[in-house]
């Protein structure tokens, strides 16, 4: 492969989908296998030199993607659109591209992308089941009141200042957050909890579900909940959910270059027969 890096031609933007479990998260990092570096080896391969991709969010390690979207610039005879079919013949397994299509150099992954949804999966059966759980928390010790996880989330729509779910180590100068849009339900044993934000915190989401569940199992009280962000009291937030519980659903943009069917809905509900349920399930 050679150093020299021809001027891009065309800009592409890819919807990438990928397992948590065998990567250490999105970001390439020195000696850790990492979702970033699979897929710009990949195009490297292609292309014959070497590229840096751009994507919406930062995953960590464990934490799932059903439509992450990335950007990269690329010489190559090859239309836009063809680049999924390709890489998808060179990417190893636990990475998939979904689509791909091509955008304008001043569109960018990030930087264009007006929200992020994420979605986490608490799964409260008494009993461990194989094909749930390497997309769910495993939460059976307390009772689980979704209608409890309703009520704390409601207060967190608008624009707030949220460093109470900020982990330590972020370049963001900030931890101003515009949560769009919330939602907890329950189909059975698996309780859903999706969360919309113009952006996210280093380690939001999985802070945040750790604190909901204390709430919904009544270890905190509403009102103690949202004193907690309220108020920034980092301090008092100490638990984080599970990584593998936690899936980046979607990106949204202006003018989304891709159709719905490649990125809505790109990670199937769990759904389960309401005669399999029995009180056992639903603790």
């Amino acid at each position: 492969m050679g150093d020299r890096v021809p001027t891009p031609t065309q800009r592409v933007a890819l919807v990438v989908q990928y397992l948590g479990h065998p990567f250490y998260g999105w970001q390439r990092q020195p000696h850790h296998r990492t979702v970033q570096e699979e897929v710009e080896t990949a195009i490297a391969k292609v292309l014959g030199y070497p590229v840096t991709i751009h994507a919406a969010g930062r995953t960590d390690t464990g934490v799932h993607a059903a439509a992450q979207v990335v950007h990269v610039d690329v010489n190559s005879p090859i239309p836009a659109h063809k680049w999924a079919v390709v890489l998808n013949n060179t990417l190893p397994e636990g990475i998939l591209i979904r689509a791909s299509a091509p955008v304008s150099f001043d569109w960018h992954a990030r930087f264009t992308a007006t929200w992020r949804r994420y979605r986490y999966l608490l799964y409260t059966a008494a009993r461990p089941n194989l094909f749930v759980e390497p997309f769910v928390w495993h939460y059976y010790h307390e009772p689980i009141d979704e209608q409890r996880i309703r009520a704390a989330l409601t207060p967190l729509l608008g624009r707030h200042h949220l460093s109470a779910f900020r982990r330590a180590g972020s370049s963001r100068p900030h931890s101003w957050v515009e949560v769009q849009e919330v939602l907890c339900q329950r189909q059975g044993p698996m309780v859903c909890l999706e969360v919309q934000a113009s952006g996210f915190l280093y380690g939001m989401m999985r802070l945040l579900v750790g604190m909901l569940v204390q709430v919904a199992t009544g270890r905190r009280s509403l009102d103690e909940f949202q004193s907690i962000w309220k108020h920034e009291r980092r301090e008092a937030v100490k638990y984080a959910a599970p990584a593998k519980g936690l899936c980046l659903l979607d990106v949204g943009y202006p003018e989304n270059p891709f159709p719905p069917e490649a990125r809505s809905q790109a990670m199937p509900h769990f759904i389960f027969d309401p005669l399999s349920i029995t009180p056992e399930h639903s603790l």
